[in-house]
């Protein structure tokens, strides 16, 4: 029986993993459902995928890395990073690839959960931590016909590197994260790209330019440089957090760029009107881009912001203007967010599944324990996804409050802690009631919430103040489960 089974490889699960080894604790394994770490960071591999957080914040804080070739990361450059990492901190023998999570199911008379393997293979571990992610499940379009496409048809988050675009016809569905990054790098081999959208995006400048030689040698060498440098990026974006939470009229000068950028790169008012949102900036996901709006200006390049009334063998059909005949169709339709740990099967105490649990909505007490779940702890879990800085300062926090449930486990002799229901119930009242009235709930249709309009998936302020949070874990918060 394993101590710690986490299931995940990307930068949660590899951090973990790194957190345990260095406490001593040896006894884990982390599985990966597929052949090589990396996670979001591995899958999305589509032309121009980059991170939106500055390089030397979106790093482990005990593993820098001096050489960064420029302030905002591509997407190679992070996952020979994470891979780095495993070899650095020796992390392959506690790595099982293809090992993909059926099901979890808690044995309350062994107080231990049984994991099952999609192989049919069953383990059993006292605790189990979930690194699986927010972006990890691809959101597929409910689109009338999308399965009677007869050319290439692919996510984005599945790039299908054999498909060659040269002189192709390209469809474009979506106008997100993903989007912004690859369209205008495949604009540069398509003979037309045609974007269909259904709400634009609030798109502002990214200052991002390349470290030089120089720079890279004051991080290596000057002691205490790299770290400066980290720390005035955290505060810089830290005050940001202001912004979606308590002064959205501060967004307004995110709004007043973009439409600067957007009157300077685009000649066409009608087109300058259709890319900027008719919702209060903040609401979704702002976007970082120096070339987007500049690439609808080829003449190659088009927008349609008509519905998409059905997908045909040829193209697609709108409900204005002639069909679109294409040759390639990618879907940068985002990822299920408020789906957490789909589609894994998990059964807790007295067999209540987690579906049934989170039937009003994903939660858990501080991201990381369910009550009803003994031994179970999340990273990157309910509202924990930020807007304003780096995810791996979160996961970081999270990763130092499991291993103290675990410290806690050992001082009481315990064999399982629950989070209790009424702990996890103030807990959440308070932080919806915090986020009803923050930017995101200003209307717009955001992948933060939930079909019933809950915000599953943002943390609600400063990042340092959820370190605060999860600095100790108080015996108080949960029931102890101790041999008979």
């Amino acid at each position: 029986m394993y101590d710690v089974l986490i299931i995940g490889s990307g930068f949660g699960g590899i951090g973990m993993g790194i957190q345990l080894k260095e406490a001593g604790r040896h006894n884990f394994l982390i599985l990966e459902k597929a052949d090589k770490v990396g996670g979001t960071w591995r899958d999305n591999t589509y032309p121009g995928a980059a991170c939106d957080v500055q390089s030397h914040l979106y790093s482990f804080s005990f593993a820098p890395k001096h050489d960064w070739s420029r302030s905002y990361a591509p997407q190679q450059e992070i996952f020979e990073y994470i891979e780095n990492c495993v070899n650095r901190f020796e992390l392959d023998p506690h790595i099982q690839f293809n090992a993909e999570v059926a099901k979890l199911e808690y044995q309350e008379q062994q107080c231990c959960w049984h994991v099952e393997l999609t192989n049919g293979t069953v383990l059993e571990s006292r605790c189990v931590v979930t690194a699986t992610g927010q972006l990890n499940q691809p959101s597929y379009p409910n689109i009338e016909g999308l399965n009677e496409f007869q050319g290439e048809c692919f996510h984005s988050a599945r790039w299908n590197h054999n498909v060659d675009l040269t002189g192709k016809r390209v469809g474009v569905i979506g106008t997100g994260a993903s989007a912004i990054q690859f369209v205008p790098e495949i604009a540069k081999q398509a003979e037309s790209v045609t974007v269909f959208q259904r709400s634009a995006a609030w798109v502002i400048p990214k200052s991002d330019k390349p470290f030089t030689k120089w720079q890279k040698w004051c991080f290596k060498y000057i002691p205490g440089v790299d770290k400066l440098y980290r720390t005035i990026i955290y505060w810089k974006n830290e005050a940001r957090a202001l912004a979606f939470t308590s002064f959205s009229g501060i967004l307004k000068f995110g709004e007043q760029r973009a439409r600067k950028m957007v009157s300077r790169d685009v000649t066409n008012p009608e087109l300058q009107k259709a890319l900027i949102p008719d919702y209060q900036i903040g609401c979704n996901r702002i976007l970082l881009a120096n070339n987007w709006y500049s690439t609808f200006e080829l003449p190659h390049v088009n927008l349609t912001t008509a519905p998409i009334q059905r997908i045909t063998q040829t193209g697609i059909e709108t409900t204005e203007s002639e069909p679109h005949n294409l040759d390639v169709l990618i879907l940068g339709t985002g990822f299920k967010a408020t789906e957490l740990l789909s589609p894994m099967h998990i059964v807790g105490l007295n067999g209540q599944t987690l579906n049934e649990a989170w039937q009003d909505g994903a939660e858990a007490f501080k991201g990381i324990s369910v009550s009803g779940f003994p031994n179970l702890f999340m990273l990157y879990g309910p509202n924990t996804n930020l807007s304003h800085s780096s995810i791996i300062f979160m996961l970081e926090s999270q990763m130092h409050y499991v291993l103290h449930c675990l410290n806690k486990l050992d001082k009481h002799n315990a064999l399982a802690m629950d989070v209790k229901a009424e702990t996890q119930r103030r807990y959440n009242e308070e932080l919806q009631g915090v986020l009803k009235k923050t930017v995101w709930a200003s209307g717009c249709n955001s992948w933060y919430l939930n079909e019933k309009g809950k915000n599953v998936v943002n943390w609600y302020g400063f990042t340092f103040y959820y370190r605060l949070v999860t600095k100790r874990v108080r015996t108080q918060d949960y029931i102890f489960t101790k041999e008979s």
